[in-house]
């Protein structure tokens, strides 16, 4: 399962029998999903520009989802009601949701939030699951490969570019004064722009307190979201194109 995305590096983890359901019931969205980050990558540039929002792959990802296969955001409303008079009304908005014949497919894209983000997918999941209106749920976020890796790909890339001064970030972002602080800091401590500037932006804006594989897979091994079945996916960092 998965086999075209293990072989280009992704990691893949399937909970609670989500294995067996893709298999027998839902093969078309492992094709679907396949094929839409088959051929994902990523230009660095993206990685270090500013800007609000989400992220440009994020927003690929979603396209292709969306247009090319009709995974649809949805919003499941559940109300509690008791004679006749509502008690209780709960509302999940999901970015990407697929009814397939023999059961919903419920998908999230975390490619760079606050990591309690998983805590309220992984919930939301668990509670459409026991109420019975989806059947597997699914998060794609930065793999240990990429998250591993940020640091030395935001290097090479100040490198290539030949970004030797906190003027030469102006064509990319503005750092605000905090930043330029941070930034001063490390380039002295690692005796060089390069590698100073990489270790303080990505600990800034990709830090250990954003989503990424462990937070994720963490978060599973203490039962957060159980008993629903999921399926995981890292993007490993052979996506990025230095």
């Amino acid at each position: 399962m998965f086999e075209k995305l293990k072989k280009r590096g992704y990691q893949i983890l399937t909970l609670h029998h989500a294995e067996a359901i893709l298999t027998h019931d839902m093969a078309t969205a492992v094709t679907e999903i396949e094929s839409v980050l088959e051929g994902a990558s990523i230009p660095a540039e993206e990685l270090v520009r500013g800007g609000g929002g989400e992220g440009e792959l994020t927003q690929r990802l979603r396209r292709a989802l969306n247009v090319e296969y009709g995974w649809k955001k949805h919003n499941f409303e559940i109300k509690k009601i008791v004679d006749g008079v509502e008690k209780e009304s709960i509302s999940h908005e999901i970015d990407h949701v697929k009814k397939f014949p023999a059961g919903t497919f419920a998908l999230e894209i975390e490619w760079n939030n606050k990591d309690p983000f998983f805590d309220r997918d992984l919930e939301n999941f668990k509670r459409l699951h026991a109420d019975g209106v989806i059947s597997i749920g699914g998060i794609i976020t930065r793999g240990e490969s990429l998250q591993d890796s940020m640091k030395e790909i935001v290097s090479a890339f100040a490198k290539k570019r030949g970004i030797d001064t906190l003027s030469d970030l102006q064509a990319y972002y503005a750092p605000t004064a905090r930043q330029k602080q941070l930034i001063e800091r490390a380039a002295i401590s690692k005796a060089s722009f390069h590698d100073g500037w990489a270790n303080a932006f990505v600990s800034d804006k990709f830090g250990e307190a954003t989503t990424h594989w462990r937070k994720l897979v963490d978060r599973v091994h203490r039962g957060v979201g159980n008993p629903c079945p999921l399926v995981l996916i890292g993007i490993p960092k052979n996506i990025v194109l230095v």
